[in-house]
């Protein structure tokens, strides 16, 4: 932790951007049970809740391809800004949504959102590595994962009792006037880095992208396992898990915000325990690990307070794999190629966030229970553990 704090204090870049960060996602995640929670009362089928927990994951799948070239190309700070302000809009415009009937509007508005933060977020994680270098730019991405991890533990929690007891709509306006707050601070930050404007077409631009991966089979590698944290989306799992099983035991706002706050609690501790530790020879464990966290909770899912304690246990490797593959790609990539690197990556990590969100819908769908769900996500990591060791024994990472 100590290494975190003195990281910030020497940093005043990094350390302003992640307060913009743990602003806006706080306000993300705060909004995040009511949508959930709307969802519950429109009384929408198991599948329409995976469509919507997947519509947080598709606009960065779709606009990865170009969104990597704007950023070699435009000046961060403007498209930042840019991108806070499309959030601000989209925010308000959810008090619209009342009805099933509105219900076309909520993708819509999901999707901008949803769009404007992984393409903020693109943007961030391409800057890292032009301010920091070798430890500091592992700390700098466990920092992300952390204030992540905390944003969406107190966005969840204190989402969960003010949904409770003032409503959807009162959520939905205190989050964008904290993405407001976030516009202002961003406004008069000052980015001392050196902007390298790519020079070519945008086409030229986005085909050099593209040959340099097909030219760095290391390099897909390690986007491809890096994806494979994307199986932790749990999101439509628990607000199925509220809806079926807990419901009788508190109400369903409350009941989804201390499952997300639980889960989080360890996405926090798990870097600041297993950050030292964690070393790329070790990093198969960790996907055991995490794998095994996930069956686990397969077993406690019908027990409230059970369940607590297996989301706790699922979420405690997770941040460590998601921080620590994000460094081994921003390790072995070229400068010039960041942006470009940095959008394909996560176009991946969000397909596979999207795909596993659908997986999820259908297969409820098709009356398989919830516990069958959690331990087939969980066995995909045992899997990923025989691929990363696999990737060592090819290559030097």
């Amino acid at each position: 932790m100590k290494a975190y704090i003195d990281l910030l204090k020497s940093e005043a870049v990094l350390r302003r951007l992640s307060l913009i960060q743990l602003i806006s996602y706080f306000g993300a995640w705060f909004s995040n049970v009511a949508i959930y929670t709307l969802l519950v009362q429109l009384d929408v089928s198991a599948f329409i809740i995976a469509l919507v927990a997947s519509f947080y994951f598709l606009p960065g799948v779709l606009q990865a391809p170009i969104s990597g070239v704007f950023i070699d190309k435009i000046r961060p700070k403007k498209l930042m800004l840019f991108l806070i302000g499309l959030q601000v809009i989209a925010t308000f415009l959810l008090l619209l949504v009342t009805s099933v009937e509105w219900i076309w509007l909520l993708f819509i508005l999901i999707f901008i959102r949803m769009g404007a933060s992984s393409f903020y977020f693109t943007i961030e994680m391409s800057l890292l590595p032009k301010i920091l270098e070798g430890r500091s730019l592992q700390y700098a991405n466990e920092i992300h994962s952390i204030i992540w991890s905390l944003s969406y533990t107190l966005g969840m929690a204190v989402s969960g009792f003010m949904v409770y007891k003032l409503g959807v709509q009162v959520a939905f306006i205190i989050d964008g006037l904290l993405f407001l707050l976030a516009f202002a601070m961003l406004l008069n930050l000052y980015f001392d880095i050196t902007f390298e404007k790519a020079q070519k077409s945008f086409l030229h631009t986005f085909v050099e992208g593209i040959d340099y991966l097909k030219h760095n089979k290391k390099i897909i590698h390690l986007i491809l396992i890096h994806a494979s944290v994307g199986f932790t989306v749990f999101d439509a799992l628990v607000t199925l898990m509220a809806k079926e099983y807990y419901r009788s035991v508190l109400a369903i706002p409350l009941a989804l915000g201390i499952m997300h706050a639980t889960r989080a609690f360890a996405l926090v501790l798990g870097p600041i325990l297993l950050g030292k530790w964690i070393q790329s020879s070790r990093l198969s464990y960790l996907f055991l690990i995490q794998g095994l966290g996930i069956i686990l909770w397969s077993f406690t899912v019908e027990n409230f307070y059970l369940s607590l304690l297996g989301s706790f246990i699922a979420g405690f490797a997770t941040t460590t794999l998601w921080s620590y593959t994000y460094t081994l790609i921003q390790k072995h990539s070229d400068k010039k190629f960041y942006g470009r690197v940095v959008a394909y990556n996560d176009m991946i990590f969000l397909l596979t966030g999207a795909i596993s969100s659908l997986i999820v819908g259908l297969l409820i769908e098709a009356n398989w229970s919830i516990s069958a769900v959690l331990a087939t996500l969980g066995g995909a990591f045992f899997l990923s553990a025989v691929y990363f060791i696999w990737i060592r024994r090819r290559y030097d990472v």
